[in-house]
């Protein structure tokens, strides 16, 4: 039986993979945690989402280590806000806690220090801007197909809910990235973010990322690659919030194949590397 805890337990991703999991034979949630000093805590996480009690208090992360100490889970799912993310990240590893973990808008240090810690503790995790898998197939298109139009001009737009904090997305970036890497361009030097005013021509190096917020977009995201007389779109739509879920289910049957020290993503997860 593989033992889950989860944070951001009671936000829309938290409550259903928390409703998920339950449905697995091979799986139990053993802790719910909230932001520190949550109003929720002592209440049953299941009494919060809407599916009546199951034996799981909520519990504020201001007590993280002790929780992941005495409850001792195999892995811990993360989606929350970047900056508690972080500090998450750090305590489960202090706690040989292996990691879920599908929140976005690190920074490049923040990155960086994370597999640092992830190496140093020895854990094993999976770490992906966005857990669904079509999503990291459209991933992998962009891989092969960017260095057969490697002349198009390159524009990556992506829409969002309104509720969404950080912009670009991590899915976007992620995009951006293995795009400019597969033309090795530098990321710091060839990214622009949005346009406005009298801004020159379109230079050939560039990649251009442009972001879309309103209404309760799941996730839209769409490379454009435009030659002369003709472009050639890749789109990925989300419709619902469950295709991510139904990639987390995937990262948790993964995890206790994963190596030890390393950030896996989810092309490690299925198998597309």
């Amino acid at each position: 039986m593989l033992k889950v805890a989860v944070t951001g337990a009671a936000g829309r991703m938290g409550s259903g993979i928390i409703k998920k999991i339950l449905e697995q034979d091979d799986m139990e949630v053993i802790a719910a945690i909230e932001i520190p000093n949550t109003p929720l805590a002592d209440k049953d996480i299941g009494e919060v989402i809407g599916i009546g009690n199951i034996g799981v208090k909520v519990q504020g992360a201001e007590n993280l280590k002790n929780i992941l100490d005495s409850t001792k889970p195999d892995v811990l799912v993360d989606f929350t806000i970047a900056s508690a993310a972080f500090e998450t990240i750090k305590i489960a590893a202090e706690s040989k806690t292996n990691l879920i973990v599908g929140t976005t808008g690190f920074t490049d240090e923040q990155s960086e220090e994370i597999a640092k810690t992830i190496k140093e503790a020895n854990i094993k995790a999976v770490i992906s801007s966005n857990m669904a898998i079509g999503v990291n197939v459209f991933f992998k298109v962009l891989k092969d197909l960017t260095p057969i139009l490697n002349d198009f001009d390159i524009e990556i737009i992506e829409a969002h809910h309104n509720k969404k904090k950080d912009s670009p997305s991590g899915t976007a970036v992620t995009a951006f990235e293995i795009i400019a890497n597969q033309l090795d361009r530098k990321t710091e030097d060839v990214a622009v973010y949005g346009r406005e005013g009298i801004v020159g021509e379109r230079t050939k190096e560039e990649i251009g990322l442009h972001a879309i917020r309103g209404g309760d977009i799941v996730g839209d995201h769409t490379a454009m690659f435009i030659g002369e007389g003709e472009r050639l779109e890749i789109t990925h739509r989300a419709h619902t919030r469950e295709v991510f879920i139904a990639g987390v289910m995937r990262a948790l049957r993964f995890i206790n194949n994963g190596k030890p020290g390393k950030v896996n993503d989810m092309a490690d997860v299925l198998g597309i590397k």
